[in-house]
Protein backbone atom coordinates (compact mmCIF):
# COMPACT_ATOMS: atom_id res chain seq x y z
CA UNK A 1 0.00 0.00 0.00
CA UNK A 2 1.67 3.21 -0.88
CA UNK A 3 1.47 6.06 1.66
CA UNK A 4 3.11 9.23 2.21
CA UNK A 5 6.71 9.60 4.39
CA UNK A 6 6.23 8.15 7.71
CA UNK A 7 8.09 9.21 10.59
CA UNK A 8 7.45 8.48 14.72
CA UNK A 9 6.38 10.72 16.90
CA UNK A 10 5.81 9.52 20.42
CA UNK A 11 4.85 12.37 22.42
CA UNK A 12 5.91 15.29 24.80
CA UNK A 13 4.50 12.83 27.57
CA UNK A 14 6.14 9.50 26.85
CA UNK A 15 9.51 11.68 26.17
CA UNK A 16 9.69 13.44 29.34
CA UNK A 17 8.20 9.86 30.98
CA UNK A 18 10.66 6.96 29.82
CA UNK A 19 12.55 8.40 26.93
CA UNK A 20 14.39 4.19 26.96
CA UNK A 21 10.83 3.27 26.16
CA UNK A 22 10.59 5.96 23.16
CA UNK A 23 14.48 4.39 21.74
CA UNK A 24 12.24 0.40 21.96
CA UNK A 25 9.36 1.84 20.01
CA UNK A 26 11.51 3.59 17.24
CA UNK A 27 13.55 0.29 16.86
CA UNK A 28 10.77 -2.12 16.45
CA UNK A 29 9.03 0.60 13.81
CA UNK A 30 12.33 1.13 12.41
CA UNK A 31 11.89 -1.33 9.04
CA UNK A 32 8.09 1.02 8.25
CA UNK A 33 9.93 4.75 9.16
CA UNK A 34 11.18 7.20 6.38
CA UNK A 35 13.37 8.71 8.96
CA UNK A 36 15.09 7.43 11.59
CA UNK A 37 14.95 10.07 13.99
CA UNK A 38 12.17 11.12 16.45
CA UNK A 39 10.25 13.37 15.72
CA UNK A 40 10.04 15.62 18.81
CA UNK A 41 8.72 19.04 18.18
CA UNK A 42 5.15 19.65 20.24
CA UNK A 43 2.10 18.69 18.00
CA UNK A 44 1.03 22.39 20.01
CA UNK A 45 3.55 23.77 17.12
CA UNK A 46 3.07 23.70 13.12
CA UNK A 47 5.63 20.75 12.16
CA UNK A 48 5.97 22.89 8.33
CA UNK A 49 5.95 19.58 6.69
CA UNK A 50 6.01 21.11 3.29
CA UNK A 51 4.29 17.83 1.75
CA UNK A 52 2.27 15.01 2.98
CA UNK A 53 3.63 12.90 5.49
CA UNK A 54 2.12 10.29 8.47
CA UNK A 55 2.92 10.06 11.95
CA UNK A 56 3.12 7.25 13.99
CA UNK A 57 1.88 8.50 17.04
CA UNK A 58 1.70 6.92 20.74
CA UNK A 59 -0.17 10.20 22.38
CA UNK A 60 -3.69 10.70 22.14
CA UNK A 61 -3.65 14.59 21.57
CA UNK A 62 -0.84 14.07 19.33
CA UNK A 63 -3.22 12.36 17.45
CA UNK A 64 -5.76 14.70 17.70
CA UNK A 65 -3.97 17.73 16.79
CA UNK A 66 -2.00 16.38 14.00
CA UNK A 67 -5.59 14.75 12.08
CA UNK A 68 -7.49 18.39 12.34
CA UNK A 69 -4.86 21.29 12.48
CA UNK A 70 -2.56 20.28 9.96
CA UNK A 71 -3.42 19.63 6.31
CA UNK A 72 -0.83 17.82 5.58
CA UNK A 73 -0.63 15.69 8.06
CA UNK A 74 -1.70 11.96 8.59
CA UNK A 75 -2.08 10.08 11.60
CA UNK A 76 -1.85 6.21 12.22
CA UNK A 77 -1.66 5.17 16.16
CA UNK A 78 1.11 2.99 16.96
CA UNK A 79 -1.49 0.59 18.58
CA UNK A 80 -3.08 -0.29 15.82
CA UNK A 81 0.50 -1.26 14.39
CA UNK A 82 1.12 -3.23 17.15
CA UNK A 83 -2.08 -5.08 17.38
CA UNK A 84 -1.71 -6.13 13.74
CA UNK A 85 2.08 -6.89 14.40
CA UNK A 86 2.90 -10.55 14.15
CA UNK A 87 6.51 -9.88 15.09
CA UNK A 88 6.16 -7.82 18.19
CA UNK A 89 6.51 -10.11 21.50
CA UNK A 90 4.17 -9.77 23.36
CA UNK A 91 4.73 -10.67 26.95
CA UNK A 92 1.44 -12.54 28.55
CA UNK A 93 0.11 -11.52 32.28
CA UNK A 94 -1.65 -14.56 32.54
CA UNK A 95 -5.37 -13.10 32.49
CA UNK A 96 -4.81 -10.34 35.33
CA UNK A 97 -7.66 -8.33 35.54
CA UNK A 98 -7.71 -4.51 34.32
CA UNK A 99 -10.25 -1.79 34.01
CA UNK A 100 -9.65 0.71 31.52
CA UNK A 101 -9.80 4.76 30.85
CA UNK A 102 -10.45 5.52 26.58
CA UNK A 103 -8.58 8.93 26.52
CA UNK A 104 -10.53 12.30 26.15
CA UNK A 105 -8.88 13.17 22.24
CA UNK A 106 -10.20 9.60 21.26
CA UNK A 107 -13.58 9.66 22.25
CA UNK A 108 -15.00 9.70 18.86
CA UNK A 109 -12.27 7.04 17.45
CA UNK A 110 -13.35 4.00 17.65
CA UNK A 111 -10.49 2.59 15.55
CA UNK A 112 -8.38 3.16 18.58
CA UNK A 113 -10.28 2.08 21.56
CA UNK A 114 -10.29 -1.74 18.92
CA UNK A 115 -6.97 -1.35 18.34
CA UNK A 116 -5.91 -0.64 22.36
CA UNK A 117 -8.26 -3.69 23.61
CA UNK A 118 -6.93 -6.07 21.04
CA UNK A 119 -3.62 -5.06 22.04
CA UNK A 120 -4.61 -6.09 26.05
CA UNK A 121 -5.93 -8.89 24.30
CA UNK A 122 -2.56 -10.24 23.17
CA UNK A 123 -0.84 -10.07 26.14
CA UNK A 124 -3.75 -11.93 28.03
CA UNK A 125 -5.15 -9.41 30.04
CA UNK A 126 -8.94 -9.98 30.52
CA UNK A 127 -10.46 -6.00 30.24
CA UNK A 128 -13.14 -4.83 32.81
CA UNK A 129 -15.05 -2.69 31.18
CA UNK A 130 -16.41 0.49 33.21
CA UNK A 131 -19.90 1.96 32.54
CA UNK A 132 -18.57 4.62 30.78
CA UNK A 133 -16.35 3.70 28.19
CA UNK A 134 -15.27 3.69 24.67
CA UNK A 135 -17.33 6.84 22.90
CA UNK A 136 -19.14 7.28 26.39
CA UNK A 137 -16.03 7.38 28.42
CA UNK A 138 -15.54 10.04 31.08
CA UNK A 139 -12.33 12.28 31.55
CA UNK A 140 -9.81 11.13 34.19
CA UNK A 141 -9.37 14.45 35.28
CA UNK A 142 -6.34 15.88 33.91
CA UNK A 143 -7.94 18.27 31.22
CA UNK A 144 -10.08 20.16 33.97
CA UNK A 145 -6.24 21.48 34.97
CA UNK A 146 -5.77 24.62 34.46
CA UNK A 147 -9.85 25.70 34.20
CA UNK A 148 -10.90 25.01 37.60
CA UNK A 149 -8.17 25.05 40.85
CA UNK A 150 -6.21 21.68 41.41
CA UNK A 151 -8.09 20.51 44.56
CA UNK A 152 -10.87 20.60 42.27
CA UNK A 153 -9.20 18.91 39.70
CA UNK A 154 -7.72 15.98 42.13
CA UNK A 155 -11.08 15.56 43.81
CA UNK A 156 -12.45 14.45 40.00
CA UNK A 157 -9.84 12.27 39.73
CA UNK A 158 -11.01 10.57 42.64
CA UNK A 159 -14.52 10.38 41.94
CA UNK A 160 -13.43 8.72 38.48
CA UNK A 161 -11.34 6.70 39.82
CA UNK A 162 -13.88 5.05 42.37
CA UNK A 163 -15.55 4.32 38.88
CA UNK A 164 -13.60 1.86 37.61
CA UNK A 165 -14.39 -1.81 38.65
CA UNK A 166 -10.59 -3.23 38.82
CA UNK A 167 -7.88 -1.87 41.16
CA UNK A 168 -5.76 -2.17 38.14
CA UNK A 169 -6.69 0.59 35.35
CA UNK A 170 -4.83 0.54 31.75
CA UNK A 171 -4.18 3.53 30.63
CA UNK A 172 -2.75 4.67 26.82
CA UNK A 173 -1.70 8.23 27.84
CA UNK A 174 0.64 9.26 31.02
CA UNK A 175 -1.75 12.07 31.87
CA UNK A 176 -4.10 9.76 32.41
CA UNK A 177 -1.84 7.37 34.84
CA UNK A 178 -0.83 10.60 36.74
CA UNK A 179 -4.70 10.85 37.30
CA UNK A 180 -5.54 7.46 38.04
CA UNK A 181 -2.73 6.99 40.46
CA UNK A 182 -3.64 10.30 42.18
CA UNK A 183 -7.13 8.49 42.06
CA UNK A 184 -5.68 5.55 44.44
CA UNK A 185 -5.98 3.42 41.47
CA UNK A 186 -2.85 1.45 40.28
CA UNK A 187 -2.26 2.56 36.87
CA UNK A 188 -0.96 0.27 34.14
CA UNK A 189 0.63 2.29 31.04
CA UNK A 190 0.03 0.39 27.79
CA UNK A 191 3.76 1.15 26.53
CA UNK A 192 5.06 -0.07 30.15
CA UNK A 193 2.63 -3.05 29.87
CA UNK A 194 4.33 -4.44 26.16
CA UNK A 195 7.66 -4.17 27.15
CA UNK A 196 6.89 -5.73 30.51
CA UNK A 197 7.65 -2.77 32.88
CA UNK A 198 6.38 -1.28 36.20
CA UNK A 199 4.03 1.66 35.19
CA UNK A 200 5.66 4.64 38.39
CA UNK A 201 3.86 7.49 37.46
CA UNK A 202 6.15 10.62 37.32
CA UNK A 203 4.88 12.64 39.96
CA UNK A 204 1.34 13.23 41.84
CA UNK A 205 1.58 16.83 42.03
CA UNK A 206 -0.24 18.07 38.76
CA UNK A 207 0.79 21.38 39.09
CA UNK A 208 4.58 19.91 38.62
CA UNK A 209 3.75 18.02 36.02
CA UNK A 210 2.23 20.15 34.11
CA UNK A 211 4.74 22.48 34.81
CA UNK A 212 7.45 19.74 33.09
CA UNK A 213 5.34 19.47 30.36
CA UNK A 214 5.05 22.87 29.58
CA UNK A 215 9.27 23.23 29.63
CA UNK A 216 9.50 20.37 27.30
CA UNK A 217 6.76 22.14 24.96
CA UNK A 218 8.77 25.77 25.17
CA UNK A 219 11.86 23.73 24.00
CA UNK A 220 10.71 21.66 21.51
Amino acid sequence: MNHPPRRFAPGCALILYKPHLVEKLRQFLRPILSADEVWTRCCRKDPGFGADTELINVCPGCDKRFRLDYPLTRTVSVWKILAESEDFPFPDYGGRKMSIIDACPTRDQPRIHEAVRTLLGRMSIAIVEPKATRTKGVCCGDSFWGEIPTGEVTDWMKKRAAQLPADEVAVYCVSCAVASGIGGKKPRYLVDLLFGEETRPPTSDLDAWHAALQAHIDAS
